[in-house]
């Protein structure tokens, strides 16, 4: 497996103070990471150093074998797929969902003057389908529940075929039927073998999909524990870095946790 992210001796600093790091993390292909920590435990930081929106302070960050800071990032972009409530922000919501996703080719929000051939038209469909969306396909984006405009942007990050897949919260705010119905579809992309390297990032161990490999655990912007999920998503681990006593159980590849009484 090749790398697609590689962080070494990475810090974020803001005003005189160090939001994220410093911290070292590798991402390869094929490999399905969850990124977990309380509020302010530097989440957001990371993903947006994982999609080339930021450059870090200190430290080397590489992405898909691009050097920040050495190269063009308006040519990296594109083979990054991303979704994220900023992005919702940008999104025209008069625009249909089919341009919504087909946009995406051209690292763009909002059709305007370019063209599309019918292999996008398929690949959109196909993706809306995919997500279990395709009967919004001539909606506006501003009718759609909060759900459905999750499913519509992440087939919008999947439409230029990327090589590295960035999920902020996917299925925040969504109902229990909602969630469920999205985490089993994001866990039929993670089983298969032609998806992208993955990374998601969320509040709550419910959230995460089963075929997650790899887990990155934060607290106060330096990492508690990184590796492989079971390895890393334990009792002990999640009680330091939330700072109370937490019991992880896991079920069928599915992990739930609830403050402990011990």
């Amino acid at each position: 497996m090749s790398l697609v992210l590689d962080l070494q001796d990475v810090s974020v600093i803001r005003d005189g103070v160090t939001i994220l790091g410093p911290l070292s993390w590798r991402v390869s292909t094929g490999e399905r990471w969850v990124v977990l920590g309380p509020n302010g435990a530097g989440k957001s930081t990371l993903f947006a150093l994982a999609g080339s929106l930021i450059h870090p302070s200190r430290g080397l960050v590489s992405i898909l074998d691009s050097q920040m800071g050495r190269t063009d990032v308006f040519e990296l972009r594109p083979r990054i797929g991303m979704t994220s409530n900023a992005i919702v922000e940008l999104i025209p919501e008069d625009e249909n969902v089919m341009n919504v996703v087909m946009t995406s080719a051209y690292a763009i929000v909002g059709r305007w003057q370019e063209s599309y051939d019918l292999w996008d038209e398929s690949r959109a469909l196909s993706l809306l389908t995919i997500l279990g969306v395709r009967s919004l396909k001539d909606r506006t984006f501003g009718t759609l529940s909060e759900g459905e405009k999750k499913r519509v942007l992440i087939a919008r990050a999947l439409m230029p075929n990327p090589e590295l897949l960035l999920l902020d919260e996917p299925a925040a705010g969504l109902d229990l039927g909602g969630r469920e119905d999205l985490l089993r579809r994001l866990n039929a992309l993670a089983l298969d073998p032609a998806s992208p390297a993955t990374i998601i990032v969320t509040h709550h161990v419910e959230e995460i999909p089963q075929g997650t490999t790899h887990c990155l655990l934060l607290s106060d912007g330096l990492v508690v524990a990184q590796g492989e999920l079971r390895d890393v998503l334990t009792s002990q681990n999640l009680s330091i870095a939330y700072d109370i006593a937490i019991e992880v159980q896991e079920e069928s590849g599915r992990y739930f946790a609830r403050a402990s009484d011990r």
